[in-house]
Formats: C-alpha cells, sequence, structure tokens
C-alpha cells in the first residue's frame, strides 16, 4: 500500500468542535490539483517500491471527484501510469465504503482468473464541494489518495474474506452535492445560497450533509455488519487483531466502538491530521497503524466502511504480507 496526501495542510481553529471530532489538521487539494493528479502519485510512489508496472493487468479507481465526467480517470492514469494497454482499468464512484468494495471486486477478478495483479486506488478532493463558509462540514474533510496491490497468490486461506456490503438509497439526500449532474444539470440550475440557523452558509452545487442522520445510520447498520463479517469468517471478535473503520470522526468512532462492544480490542481512531478521506480513510489508516505498530502480527483486520449512498461494507484482511509506503 502507498498514499499520497496534498502538500497544503490547512488547521482547523481551536475549540468545541475540533475538540470533538479530533480533526486538528486536513490536507487539501491545491487550485488545479486533482483526485487523478493525488492517485498518480499514490500509485508511483508503490511502484518506487518496488511494486512492477508491467505487471499490473487491471486498474480500478474509487473517485467522487473525477477529472472528468468522462473519459474515466482510470483510463487516463493507465496512460500516464505507463502501464501495459493489456490492462482493464475502471473508476467507479461511491464514499466511505469505497475500499471495501474495491477490495471486494479486487477479489472476484483474480479469483476468477480474469487478473493476477490489480492496482485499486482511491482518491478524493471534496474540499472543492465545499463552501467556503460553511462551518459544518469544512473542517471535517480533507483530500487524499491510496494505492493498494491486490496480487494473485497462492494459500491455505484468503487474504480477503467475509464481505458484508449494504444500501440504503433512501438515504441518498442526506450526503449529497445536488447540482452538477444529468438531474440537476449546472447550466440549468440556478445557483441557489442558503444559510441555516447556525450560519453555515452553501448553496445547492456544494456538498450538503445531515450530520446527525449519518450518525444514526451508522449506529444503525455497522454492529450487526461486524457481527455478520464475523459469522462468515467463523471468528469471535478476541480474534480479530485490529478493528479500522472509516475515519469519519473521533466522536462518531468513540459511539460505534461502544456499541460494537470493542472498548478493550484494538480500534484504530485516529483523524487528527488528515480528517475525513472519504475512501482513502480506511487505507490511510491502515498505513499509519502499520507503521506504529511494525511488531504485530495482522492474520485478521477487520475493516468496516460506511457512509455516502448511504452504503456499508465490510470485510477481514489479512496484512502479513503487506508493506507499505508513505
Amino acid at each position: 500500500m502507498a498514499t499520497a496526501l496534498p502538500e497544503r495542510r490547512v488547521v482547523n481553529p481551536e475549540g468545541r468542535l475540533q475538540k470533538k471530532t479530533g480533526i486538528a489538521a486536513r490536507r487539501i487539494a491545491a487550485d488545479g490539483e486533482t483526485a487523478g493528479d493525488l492517485a498518480f502519485q499514490a500509485a508511483d510512489r508503490l511502484f518506487a517500491a518496488g511494486v512492477r508496472r508491467e505487471s499490473i493487468d487491471f486498474l480500478i479507481l474509487c473517485t467522487q471527484s473525477p477529472d472528468y465526467f468522462l473519459p474515466p480517470t482510470a483510463c487516463v492514469l493507465q496512460h500516464r501510469l505507463g502501464l501495459q494497454r493489456a490492462c482493464g482499468a475502471f473508476d467507479y464512484d461511491l464514499g466511505c465504503s469505497g475500499y471495501v468494495y474495491g477490495l471486494g471486486m479486487a477479489k472476484g477478478l483474480v479469483e476468477t482468473g480474469q487478473a493476477e495483479h490489480v492496482l485499486l486506488l482511491t482518491s478524493e478532493t471534496y474540499s472543492k464541494y465545499i463552501h467556503p463558509e460553511d462551518g459544518a462540514t469544512l473542517p471535517l474533510f480533507g483530500d487524499g489518495a491510496t494505492a493498494t496491490l491486490v496480487e494473485a497468490v497462492e494459500a491455505e486461506k484468503p487474504g480477503l474474506d467475509g464481505f458484508v456490503y449494504g444500501t440504503d438509497g433512501s438515504g441518498a439526500d442526506k450526503l449529497i452535492v445536488p447540482v452538477g449532474g444529468q438531474r440537476h444539470p449546472y447550466m440549468t440550475t440556478p445557483a441557489e445560497e442558503m444559510r441555516d440557523k447556525y450560519g453555515n452558509v452553501r448553496t445547492n452545487r456544494n456538498l450538503f450533509m445531515n450530520g446527525s442522520s449519518i450518525m444514526n445510520f451508522a449506529l444503525d447498520v455497522v454492529p450487526q455488519a461486524l457481527d455478520e463479517v464475523l459469522a462468515k469468517t467463523h471468528l469471535t471478535k478476541a480474534d480479530i487483531d485490529y478493528y479500522v473503520f472509516h475515519q469519519a470522526n473521533r466522536f462518531m468512532l468513540r459511539y460505534l466502538q461502544q456499541e460494537c462492544g470493542l472498548e478493550a480490542l484494538p480500534y484504530w481512531n485516529d483523524v487528527t491530521e488528515v480528517g475525513n478521506t472519504v475512501s482513502s480513510s480506511i487505507p490511510i489508516a491502515l498505513a499509519d497503524m502499520m507503521r506504529e505498530h511494525p511488531e504485530k502480527q495482522l492474520h485478521h483486520v477487520l475493516l468496516m466502511g460506511f457512509g455516502v449512498g448511504l452504503s456499508w461494507g465490510g470485510c477481514v484482511v489479512d496484512l502479513t504480507r503487506s508493506t507499505r509506503e508513505r
């Protein structure tokens, strides 16, 4: 695995919100710096660490801030990265559960013999969707990208296992950029400015998030999804070497830890320097966790993503063969 963060570091104001969310600073993409650029940097670091470019036979990019509506940013990256032409490539539009979904697709490609070396990229520049005067969302989201190689190897047990997915599209409007797609195109939809009772400003072209609804959704679906992953893998909570959930914010992660009965178990909760990086949050957390605990055996790491969609997904990964560069 490898990660890439923008150079620009923005510090959140001290106060109640920073204390509650645990987000002291975020990395923000520069003007003109795109999700494709950050994904390129992450992939390039993976190749610099020893992964052979010519071995990649499939590229998957998870992003909700693509460089273009079309062509797929993954196709552009195939050329920029110098990958072989006999390489499949596509984007998929998913958010906080996107890394788990990407691992699931990579597993399917490998185990059906369609690919042997899948390059899974995640990259987001949510900051470009947020109104500069929206204090409800601006301090939460950071930009970043990751690259993960999923490789076919002979093994007695699967390295990716116990996948569980879920969707509740009735909550699609709880985390949304209303204008910009074909439902409400930029050219024909007037911009409308809104100010909430707390003085936060946004337009219908900016990111909107109903924080309390997202919180309730996560508390509702994550505990059950975790139990389903454990049942599929025939593991107990104590068998898991580390729990790594989508890094939304400290407050939500603490509540989920309590609701899932994980207070006494290894559980990653650190958004201090990057904030919520959407689909990149789990792999960034994995890289940080592996760096901080190089001695720890990581046969069973339980991943859980949840958010925009509304969507969720969980699985167990074996990281004993993994390396990371940042």
